[in-house]
């Protein structure tokens, strides 16, 4: 047996494999499924122990093949974009050593511990299809049962080459060079990213890097550079493996640093880095990630990413991450899951400081977005709501900030969020923040599903000083009253003039203990009821507003007054009429009622016409009061639609004067079609 053996070594040693080059060639075409060819020298040789295994299996002879000139062509029919009918190349290798185990092809599996690429040129490429050029299929006969062989590589070397990947469905082009870093070039891994946590295996020791390689392509109309460092071999079989892997690189506006470790490289799983990145705004990221982010300004935030890379099960934990988004900071975790047919994020976000101009609005308008052309001079908000990626991800966060500041607003205070992102319908239940001394606490529904956009609106308003809304009244120390309400509305439309001018429901409101004057009212830049205050008390006078309440059904974008009264010391007003929210014009009676009756002004009542940009306040002429005072009756005989939020408004009702008023205010807001049709009633 030992002769045979040794026959055996010697006839192996000896042989001249370049006559086998032809046999060989086939059976790996074959196998491949695609032309294969080593077009320069075969040779074989004896290696044992195998370094590799353990127990008996180490004493098992293997062969280590060594060709040169090796070449891989493309799968037939596989036709690049631009590229001639000809056969194009996936692979070339100056050189390819392979170590194999010859007892598994006993089983028609070919196992090689090692696999050794010297200059290789590698070639990707996916089509819009989805088909690539590296998935082996072999070539068989559909009547043959023969099993097919079967293929695996323990550990991957890499000396220098050149790889290029092209994907059509991502825009994606890219080219690296990758270079060996002889034993006194290896180096450790610099860069912005910090080492990964301590708690992981490859924080014990120092990462070693033996092959670093340099990037560049583009990503749609984005240029993309990068380089970094890599561990020298590559294993594919073993769980743990803990490979080192830094780079940076850029693509657009978007930079990154990355150190860590990928634990299980053949499964591309075990993911454990420390990353950086920043960019012009975190809507970029969506190319490069599939995260629909809004539009924002620059960002720079750091963390630790795990998970892994599996095609359809790719999760990613972004954990303990801080960073800054323009002058806001952020902090927490998040996790994406990718899924069919949509990836999900969730996670929980907070902020010591946020600035709304910064993150965007939530609901994420276009960044180009402005009032539209011919608007005629229309104030409502108009900016395009930007939904056009809801439908691509799902969505689960929490968000908490301790001080949110708004443009020319005033900050607002404990805000909290929860966003809920499913089938392209966005939730935001609840939306609580405190503003103004107050609370305000909303529920929203927005369904991109339908075009235009429909919204569904549930506010609740608690104990707002209104003076502390406008700085200018808040620094003469007088309030303008508490505020309660609420409000629910349904509507359609792509922007929130759209949808008001859209919308269904009902609003009702409450207004206590106040001041009023037209200098008061001026500061705080209500042009229509300061106008209003100085026609009926005088332009110099002040008035203590012991309550207001103001019922609104809306239908249709048609805001009708079923009830507004305000009580003062000098009056009770009644408000009558209809708010057009589509066309923001106005069409109110005011009519005061004088406790008594000291000013004979009093007993002339209001108009309020013109837009909600330009109002016109004059005296009334008495028989157009019967038309307004009619479309009231119609709009309080109307149905009720479901109910929804109470108006609540503790220790009020002990006011002798606000008593028969806050009875009216009690009855639950409603959404849907509240109210009769009432007509639109062109403006004078």
């Amino acid at each position: 047996m030992v002769g045979l053996l040794l026959i055996g070594a010697v006839t192996l040693s000896q042989w001249d494999w370049n006559r086998s080059k032809p046999w060989i060639n086939q059976t790996l075409s074959e196998a491949a499924g695609r032309q294969f060819a080593v077009e320069g020298d075969l040779s074989a040789s004896w290696h044992w122990p195998q370094p590799l295994e353990e127990g008996w299996h180490r004493w098992v002879p293997g062969i280590t093949v060594q060709g040169t000139q090796l070449v891989l062509q493309d799968p037939p029919g596989f036709a690049r974009p631009g590229k001639a009918a000809t056969p194009q190349t996936t692979a070339r290798a100056e050189m390819a050593r392979a170590s194999l185990k010859l007892w598994p092809l006993l089983g028609r599996q070919v196992v090689i511990d090692t696999l050794e690429l010297s200059g290789p040129d590698i070639s990707l490429a996916r089509l819009r299809d989805g088909s690539n050029n590296w998935t082996l299929l072999p070539k068989r006969d559909p009547d043959d049962a023969t099993p097919r062989w079967a293929f695996s590589i323990h550990q991957l070397a890499v000396r220098g080459g050149h790889l290029a990947y092209n994907d059509a469905k991502q825009d994606l082009d890219l080219t690296a060079r990758v270079d060996t870093l002889s034993e006194g070039q290896t180096v450790v891994a610099s860069g912005n990213a910090a080492s990964p946590a301590s708690g992981t295996a490859s924080a014990s020791s120092t990462p070693v890097y033996g092959v670093r390689f340099d990037l560049k392509g583009t990503l749609g109309k984005a240029r993309i550079e990068g380089q970094g460092q890599a561990g020298s071999v590559l294993s594919l079989r073993d769980k743990e493996v803990n490979y080192p892997l830094q780079f940076t690189a850029k693509a657009g506006s978007v930079e990154t640093a990355v150190r860590g470790i990928l634990a299980n490289p053949g499964a591309l799983s075990g993911m454990d880095f420390q990353v950086m990145l920043k960019g012009a705004s975190m809507a970029d990221l969506y190319a490069l990630t599939g995260l629909v982010l809004p539009n924002t300004p620059a960002f720079q935030t750091q963390g630790r990413l795990q998970g892994s890379l599996q095609p359809g099960r790719a999760v990613w934990d972004y954990r303990d991450f801080t960073g800054t988004v323009g002058q806001s900071d952020l902090h927490g975790n998040l996790r994406f899951v990718s899924a069919a047919p949509r990836g999900k994020l969730s996670g929980a976000i907070t902020s010591n400081q946020l600035r709304l101009v910064d993150l965007g609005p939530v609901l994420g308008t276009a960044t180009t977005a402005t009032a539209q052309p011919g608007r005629n001079g229309k104030v409502l908000p108009n900016a395009a709501f930007a939904t056009d990626r809801w439908s691509t991800m799902d969505m689960d966060l929490k968000f908490a900030g301790q001080r949110v500041i708004r443009p020319n607003s005033l900050p607002l205070e404990d805000l909290s969020v929860h966003a809920v992102l499913d089938d392209a319908v966005l939730r935001l239940e609840p939306l609580h923040f405190g503003v103004a001394k107050g609370q305000i606490e909303s529920k929203l529904v927005l369904d991109s599903r339908k075009r235009p956009l429909t919204v569904h609106m549930d506010t609740r308003v608690q104990n707002l000083r209104l003076a502390a809304l406008f700085p200018e009244v808040e620094l003469t120390q007088k309030s303008l009253g508490r505020l309660d309400g609420a409000m629910a509305l349904n509507g359609q439309g792509n922007s929130v003039a759209q949808w008001l001018g859209s919308s269904s429901g009902e609003a009702r409101l409450y207004v206590r203990d106040g001041t009023l004057s037209r200098e008061l009212l001026d500061r705080a830049a209500l042009n229509v009821g300061s106008i209003v205050v100085g026609k009926l008390f005088g332009d110099n006078k002040e008035v203590q507003l012991h309550c207001a309440v103001a019922d609104l059904a809306v239908r249709e974008g048609l805001a009708t007054v079923r009830t507004a009264k305000l009580s003062t010391n000098e009056a009770v007003v009644d408000v009558t009429g209809t708010i057009d929210m589509a066309e923001e014009r106005l069409n109110l009676s005011v009519k005061p009622a004088s406790l008594e009756w000291k000013f004979f002004s009093l007993r002339t009542p209001l108009y309020v016409r013109g837009t909600l940009g330009k109002p016109d306040v004059g005296a009334e002429p008495g028989p157009l009061l019967l038309r307004a005072g009619a479309a009231i009756a119609a709009a309080v005989a109307a149905p009720a639609a479901l109910a929804l939020l109470p108006v609540t408004v503790p220790g009020a009702d002990d006011d002798a004067q606000c008593a028969p008023l806050l009875a009216q205010a009690t009855q639950p807001v409603k959404a849907g079609r509240a109210g009769a049709p009432v007509a639109r009633t062109p403006s004078r």
